[in-house]
Order: C-alpha cells, then structure tokens, then sequence
C-alpha cells in the first residue's frame, strides 16, 4: 500500500456521469480518495452517506471526495441516485488503480482466499502528494476522521 509522502498515482477512470476523470483534475485541492468494494452493500453504503453527510464540510476546506470500486458505471449511477450521493464515484473495473495504490489485495473470508478492494482512503494534498492513509478501514465514523484530520493538517 502507497504511504503518506509519496506522489499519487494519476490515473483516469470513467465517473458516474461517464465522463474521464482523473487525478490530476483536482490538483490545487485536497482530495479523500477512498477505495471501497462494492455499491449497495451494508458497510459501503455506511461508508457512502457518512461521506455524503459531510460533504459540505469538506468542500469548505477545499476538498473532493472521491470513491472507486471496481462497479461499472451502471451501478455507481444506481448507488448514488439511491443515496443521493454529492460526490463522483470512479469505475475501476480491472482494478489497476487499486492495485497501483496497494488497495487490491488476498482477502480472506468464511475459509475462502481471493482477491479485492481493501476497504482503504487516500488524502492527497494540494500538490498531489499523500498525506495520510487509512488501510483496512472501518466504515461507520471514518468520514468524521478524515474530516478532522484535514481540518486539523491542510486547511
């Protein structure tokens, strides 16, 4: 997984609208980049609103939020009608970004191993460097921790 100091990673992906999007769009904000495994499910879907709740709050400290699954499109449009989601979703469907990011990763779950998004988030600085990183995250009060961590280190 990519540490705080590095340079991300840029890298273009299709958005919810279908449109490119990549990184390199947001230089000269901060972003919270966060990878999450799947539209519609109970920990994501926490993840999502809890984002969403706080949405406003990040844009005063000149920050998008940015979440990528490997979803296509399709479903990210459905999630974010349902949730009424503010933010862009990104459809990282062969998961070469999660993997340049250390996001993709042998999970292991009732005996069975396999490959996924490990529930992680990226800050990016206004120059494009990670600031900090959360792997293996829990869903519920994540949104707040990221908040305050910015809050606290890049406003």
């Amino acid at each position: 997984m990519l540490e705080a100091g590095t340079e991300a990673p840029d890298f273009t992906l299709k958005s919810t609208e279908g449109k490119n999007v990549s990184l390199s769009d947001y230089k000269g904000k901060n972003v919270v980049l966060y990878f999450y495994p799947k539209d519609m499910t109970p920990g994501c879907t926490t993840e999502a609103c809890e984002f969403r709740d706080q949405n406003s709050l990040f844009e005063n400290l000149n920050t998008s939020v940015v979440g990528i699954s490997p979803d296509p499109v399709e479903k990210h449009q459905k999630f974010t009608e349902k949730h009424d989601l503010p933010f862009t979703l990104l459809a990282d469907t062969d998961h070469k970004v999660a993997e340049a990011f250390g996001a993709w990763q042998l999970k292991k779950t009732f005996g069975k191993e396999f490959m996924g998004i490990v529930r992680s988030t990226f800050v990016i600085d206004k120059e494009g460097r990670i600031a900090r990183v959360w792997p293996k995250v829990r869903a519920r009060g994540h949104a707040e921790k990221v908040y305050q961590y910015i809050k606290e280190n890049l406003s």
